[in-house]
């Protein structure tokens, strides 16, 4: 059997792992909102509308951020409309999506979603088709408690007690051509800088996140992010990255090896954000919002899911409703890797997105809710991942992929939480066709104890949850692992991913 191995040292840590790692993104776009969180009518429907099974859902992943409302959506929203009786709220063109939104769902509805799952949230102002006096309007509504025009509405359309929204996103992927208001980088992070300078006159603490590159493959990707951060270096806390992972042409070798293409993305923005701050002679460190990342088979709805007739504009379309397979959990498993991997500067990540859209969970109108094969990793890796990430010694085979080069046949990564000795790893087995048994070296770990180790595996690597199986694929336990004398072994299956928790202390 092909064998690897890897060391863990408690004493050498990449960094914290800030708990908005675990974050996920809900838009209005298709029956994200509308016939999937906020569903009325439905029999587990509480007293707002929204689905009590989907909220038992997010609560069991483990979301801990929720970015709203968009994604494309936002760079043509207006804010005011989804605030105020219901009944008056109008009916508008959503350009992004050539869908009708109707605004039942707004600001102040989603933000008691957001409490009612335990999860902070994230919010998008439009810098596309508005500017900086809609984004402080928002933040006035949104974040002061009463005595001005904007405060008082919201206290009189029933909300008497402020958001307290910390953490602001300065538009959506500005860098491209299909957003509205796209704008060329400097101009953009001009605009940018005025928003941020603004909303910081009304508090200093917000924390505020620059658009980055769409995409790694963006043709001004790096010139991008230097000529934004050039001109608002000194006004934000993170910068943006977005990634979506598909395989081409059926080349499921590089897809598996998904994370390394995350792994360099973040990288090179990490690597250009210093270069400005070295031009700048500054001793401010700039973070990376990674606030949109996933499996999502773009080529589906390029070819299928589109709507484009100018005369249909339907409200809450199925779109975006990709049925996850075990290899695309495999590989969320394996972005979630690399994020823990770079914990020393992705401070914030945002799973996209959370129901139905390219979704962990997934519902029928008026039926059940279920948890896709994508929706394991992630929970586990939120419920584990604590403390810590580490610096890990691993000595594994490699293979050769056509996108990516040479890269291990296991990728891993583990935490450790010195409060309570807690310790994880997370593994990947990326060859297609063999199982490969790890060594663990956890002897710099005192008293090591197996608690438990699970697997995301099947014989058919296609397999998914669907509403007639939703069950097909589940989690298993992985009964191959052995603790002795400091040493964890495990067999790793083809095509897996797979969480171990150990207990212990930390020797010296």
């Amino acid at each position: 059997m092909t064998r690897a191995r890897l060391t863990i040292d408690p004493h050498f840590s990449v960094g914290p792992i800030n708990r908005r790692l675990f974050g996920s993104f809900v838009e209005h776009l298709g029956r994200c909102v509308y016939d999937g969180a906020f569903e009325p009518g439905h029999p587990a429907a509480d007293a707002d509308g929204w689905r009590t099974d989907v909220i038992e859902l997010v609560r069991e992943l483990g979301v801990t951020t929720v970015r709203y409302p968009g994604g494309n959506f936002v760079s043509g929203y207006r804010w005011e409309d989804g605030v105020g009786p219901r009944d008056e709220r109008p009916r508008r063109l959503d350009l992004a999506w050539h869908s009708t939104e109707t605004n039942q769902v707004g600001l102040d509805e989603f933000a008691g979603w957001a409490r009612k799952v335990d999860a902070e949230l994230m919010y998008a102002v439009n810098l596309g088709t508005r500017g900086v006096q809609e984004a402080l309007d928002v933040l006035e509504y949104a974040n002061i408690a009463s005595g001005t025009a904007l405060s008082d509405e919201r206290v009189a359309n029933g909300v008497t007690e402020p958001h307290g929204i910390r953490i602001w996103c300065l538009g959506n992927e500005m860098d491209g051509p299909w957003q509205l208001g796209h704008l060329p980088a400097r101009e953009y992070g001009q605009r940018a800088a005025q928003t941020a300078r603004g909303m910081r006159q009304v508090d200093e603490s917000l924390e505020l996140v620059v658009c980055g590159s769409s995409f790694i493959e963006m043709p001004t990707f790096g010139t991008w992010e230097r000529e934004v951060l050039e001109e608002t270096y000194d006004e934000v806390d993170y910068i943006s990255c977005h990634a979506y992972y598909e395989p081409i042409d059926g080349d499921l070798a590089s897809f598996l090896a998904s994370a390394v293409s995350m792994d360099r993305f973040i990288d090179a923005v990490v690597a250009t954000a210093d270069y400005v701050k070295a031009i700048k002679s500054s001793s401010k460190t700039m973070y990376v919002s990674f606030d949109e990342w996933n499996v999502w088979y773009k080529s589906r709805y390029n070819e299928v899911d589109r709507i484009t007739d100018p005369t249909q504009w339907p409200v809450a379309p199925r779109l975006l409703e990709d049925a996850y397979s075990v290899i695309d959990a495999v590989v969320v498993g394996g972005l979630l890797i690399s994020l823990l991997r770079h914990a020393d500067r992705v401070t914030a990540a945002s799973l996209a997105q959370l129901v139905n859209v390219i979704a962990p969970i997934m519902t029928e109108p008026g039926g059940p809710a279920w948890r896709q094969t994508t929706f394991f990793p992630f929970a586990i890796t939120s419920r584990l991942a604590r403390g810590h990430a580490l610096e890990l010694k691993l000595d594994a085979p490699t293979h050769e992929t056509a996108l990516h080069g040479e890269v291990p046949l296991v990728d891993a990564v583990a935490t450790h939480d010195p409060e309570t000795g807690d310790t994880a790893v997370f593994l990947v087995n990326r060859s297609l066709d063999e199982s490969i048994e790890v060594e663990v070296d956890a002897s710099l770990l005192a008293d090591v104890a197996l608690v438990s180790a699970e697997s995301i595996h099947d014989d058919d690597i296609h397999a998914a949850n669907t509403l007639a199986e939703p069950e097909r694929v589940a989690v298993r336990s992985n009964d191959s692992v052995r603790v002795s004398d400091g040493l964890v072994r495990v067999v790793l299956p083809p095509v897996s991913w797979t969480a171990i928790a150990l207990s212990s202390t930390v020797v010296g």
